[in-house]
């Protein structure tokens, strides 16, 4: 069973209607998982939810697939699965994931503490910060 973190913290994940690999789909797929090696510009935009894998915390490219993703108009449901850890959270955020599906072995390594602090990842950026020291 897997964990689902979300700006809320914490949850069971809800989506139950399987997933379609990226190399079987057409384009009427409704929910797909996308390797960490996929090209963006090929992965149709037409999915519910797009899930994209990250098989190490040390392969950032799942954040570039989902910058992308958004660039090109995606405005359905963005899932990093796989090993993100939680200081890698805002992050996600901030490339266009909703969500992050992470195992219930790393939900015991980093509690929801862990993740709920990095949630307002809106505020934490260092643009912000420095936008701010500049207001002093």
């Amino acid at each position: 069973m897997t964990i689902l973190v979300t700006d809320q913290g914490f949850g069971r994940d809800t989506w139950d209607r399987g997933y379609t690999p990226l190399g079987e789909c057409a384009n009427d797929a409704v929910a797909l998982d996308v390797p960490s090696d996929a090209d963006p510009d090929i992965i149709p935009l037409s999915a519910e939810i797009i899930r994209v894998d990250f098989p190490s915390f040390a392969d950032g490219r799942g954040f570039t697939i989902a910058r992308m993703l958004r660039l090109r108009g995606y405005r359905g449901r963005l899932r990093a699965k796989g090993h993100v850890i939680s200081d890698q959270y805002a992050m996600a955020r901030r490339s266009g994931f909703d969500e992050v599906e992470i195992s219930q072995a790393l939900a015991a390594r980093q509690p929801e503490g862990e993740w709920q602090a990095r949630a307002d990842w809106q505020a934490h950026d260092y643009q912000a910060r420095l936008r701010g020291a500049s207001n002093h």
